[in-house]
């Protein structure tokens, strides 16, 4: 999975930006086809936000740990 990953950013790397625009708001108009305007901005709404907890809190690893404590407080099997 992570090879395929890897091989689909490095075929982004040659692409044009106008290709790379035109996808994105390809994706964008098949949303919003399908799902209509509300439930795609849910969708994008939810997206940004996991990106920003996931890259604010859990890049640091003490940070994810002092965090699961306050709310799950360590029991005796740590």
């Amino acid at each position: 999975m992570r090879a395929l990953i890897v091989k689909f950013f490095d075929m982004l790397k040659d692409k044009s930006s106008g290709k790379i625009g035109a996808g994105i708001a390809f994706v964008f108009a098949l949303f919003l086809c399908v799902f209509g305007f509300f439930k795609t901005l849910f969708i994008i709404i939810l997206t940004v936000l996991g990106y920003v907890v996931g890259a604010l809190l859990f890049s640091d690893k003490d940070k994810v740990k002092d965090w699961m404590d306050k709310i799950l407080p360590p029991g005796r099997f740590r």
